[in-house]
């Protein structure tokens, strides 16, 4: 199968993993205006908020230039967010016409929370426009509530194995296929460099749940399941206790990460040669090239795979991305519609396969390139899965409980009594 008809198959299926996310929509916000025969709306200072460092500083400039040059007299004001409080902030300044971004970018499993209480204007007038059938489904999907869109793809990124060439090649360990391999190969990198401090074998953070979810997901397990129409945490069977035991032992046997530490910068440790392998989305690969917080000099020696499954296919990793969306009490809604319009034009949703993030549209998956790093993207994306499709997910999220039970897990905790408790929360934010 060629590479871009893998993508598309992996994204489809991610798509009907995401068919059940839907929820009460609210119908009384009105569709963002614009077109042809719309006024010229009154010059106003729009802002977005961007997360992370995902969409690269040359992506922000390029956005700005071309919706001031577009716009005359509006300006564009990017807000970067962290990830971690995103939920809450969220919830406080969309609930606030004083207060309230224009637009937002939302993480993907984050989306069906907003969509389902008219934090969002709907959007689905303006969907052929902004990409259609062309759109990644899952994302739109995540995106809508009762048949109506509120939020659209941003981009999306599963995450693959950086590892470095020269540490594999001195403690003779060739590319892993199956995930023993992984596991082995991991341990043995940390025992082979145990002169230098703090190294990894494998980099697993204490707060990481979103990487460890591969483990959990590979051995058959998973957050929460849907039982006679409620969501419960599933998080103590058999299947997720034997993945989240093999998570414990990389974070004791292979990782030297903080246990209490978040995934966020990954490229600091990389560039002070602490790590041997980590598991990352594409746009790590910038953050390393880049001369002024990467190491560049380093990229000869640095390769990517997918991460290996218990069945030699590729593991089951998280589909991760964003969502973007309107505030429906932003009091911009026609500029608004405007810098989304760019934002899903073609020019701009290209930077992001440029630069090594599977973009919004199925149709520019070819700007990934043909070389290792982008087969590893599309070999990643073919397995990966989505967080449970529950409304209530962004709670579970915005709870910490899962950071919390991943630095316990990391701390030596007894993991059966650990993930009954988590089960126990989850079963009640997502009630």
């Amino acid at each position: 199968m060629n590479r871009a008809l893998r993508l598309t198959a992996g994204l489809a299926a991610a798509a009907l993993a995401l068919s059940a996310c839907g929820g009460d929509g609210d119908d009384s916000t009105e569709p963002a205006a614009g077109g042809e025969d719309a006024g010229t709306p009154e010059p106003a200072d729009i802002r977005l908020w961007l997360n992370g460092p995902d969409t690269p500083q040359s992506m922000r400039d390029w956005l700005v230039a071309e919706f001031e040059e577009q716009n005359p007299g509006s300006t564009l004001t990017i807000e970067e967010q962290e990830w971690e409080g995103l939920v809450d902030r969220l919830t406080t300044s969309l609930g606030s016409e004083s207060e309230t971004p224009d637009v937002v970018e939302v993480g993907n499993t984050q989306a069906p929370t907003f969509t389902t209480v008219g934090a969002f204007t709907d959007i689905t007038d303006l969907l052929p426009e902004l990409g259609g059938d062309d759109l990644l489904q899952g994302f739109v999907e995540a995106g809508s509530a009762e048949g109506r869109t509120y939020a659209v793809p941003l981009y999306a990124g599963s995450s693959y194995v950086f590892y470095r060439k020269d540490l594999f090649a001195a403690s003779g360990i060739e590319v892993p296929t199956t995930m023993q391999e992984f596991v082995d190969a991991a341990v043995k990198l940390k025992q082979d460099n145990a002169a230098t401090p703090n190294f990894s074998g494998f980099w697993l953070p204490g707060q990481d749940w979103r990487d460890g979810a591969a483990f959990l997901w590979d051995a058959g397990g998973d957050f929460a399941v849907e039982e006679d129409g409620e969501w419960v945490g599933a998080l103590s069977t058999p299947e997720s206790q034997e993945g989240l035991q093999l998570v414990q032992r990389l974070f004791t046997e292979a990782s030297g990460a903080p246990k209490d530490g978040n995934e966020a910068d990954g490229h600091v440790p990389f560039c002070a040669g602490e790590v041997g392998m980590m598991l990352r989305p594409g746009w790590l690969r910038g953050s390393l090239e880049d001369p002024e917080i990467g190491c560049p000099d380093m990229m000869p020696n640095v390769g990517v795979f997918a991460l290996p499954g218990s069945d030699g296919e590729p593991a089951p990793v998280l589909l991760g991305g964003s969502n973007i969306a309107i505030s429906a009490k932003s009091p911009n809604q026609e500029l608004a519609a405007n810098l989304l319009r760019i934002i899903m034009s073609d020019e701009f949703q290209s930077q992001y396969a440029e630069n090594g993030l599977t973009p919004a549209k199925v149709s520019l998956a070819d700007g990934l390139g043909t070389d290792e790093f982008a087969a590893a993207t599309v070999e990643a994306v073919t397995n990966a899965k989505l967080t449970p499709a529950a409304a209530n997910w962004a709670t579970v999220e915005g709870s910490r409980v899962l950071e919390d039970l991943f630095v316990a897990i990391a701390n030596g905790g007894d993991v059966q009594q650990l993930a009954e408790d988590a089960d126990a929360a989850i079963a009640d934010q997502l009630g």
